[in-house]
């Protein structure tokens, strides 16, 4: 469970735009992964950073063959390509989001930052709780996710 990223923590953006990544997300990316990462977004509320063989992992098209011709695997690659950009953690923890990824989310100074399991998001704190009061869990969601849990992994 160690190379896990799960939790959320606050963060500061600095004058240039970087963000030091909370401590408990920067050793297991840096144990697991390596220094490499893909920042973008998915959806201009909030900021991705993928390790970088995350991310190449889930993008990886060659199995495939031309997947990537398809409109809407075109138009998903366009899109997190344009926004997104390839950095390495310095050697204080920090990596740098864009400005104009730091616009379309509305990040300032101060930032919540959240383990996915495998990546991180990075969202505007009061955009955060809007989102998740507007859109709470349902009954329907929970069974959902229900289904997803392999039958003894849940003890």
């Amino acid at each position: 469970m160690a190379n896990v990223l799960i939790g959320s923590y606050t963060a500061r953006l600095d004058a240039s735009g970087r963000i030091k990544i909370p401590e408990k997300f920067r050793e297991v990316i840096e144990q697991n992964y390596g220094q490499d990462l893909f920042v973008t977004s998915l959806s201009d509320d909030s900021i991705k950073i993928y390790p970088l063989s995350v991310w190449l992992a889930m993008t990886d098209l060659t199995s495939e063959g031309a997947l990537h011709l398809r409109p809407d695997v075109r138009k998903f690659m366009l899109r997190v390509n344009r926004n997104g950009s390839r950095h390495e953690l310095d050697s204080k923890g920090r990596v740098l989001i864009s400005q104009a990824l730091r616009e379309k989310a509305k990040l300032h100074e101060e930032v919540e930052v959240l383990g996915l399991s495998n990546h991180l998001e990075v969202w505007n704190k009061s955009v955060l709780d809007g989102t998740l009061e507007e859109k709470p869990l349902s009954d329907e969601d929970f069974e959902s996710i229900a289904r997803l849990i392999p039958r003894g992994k849940t003890e």
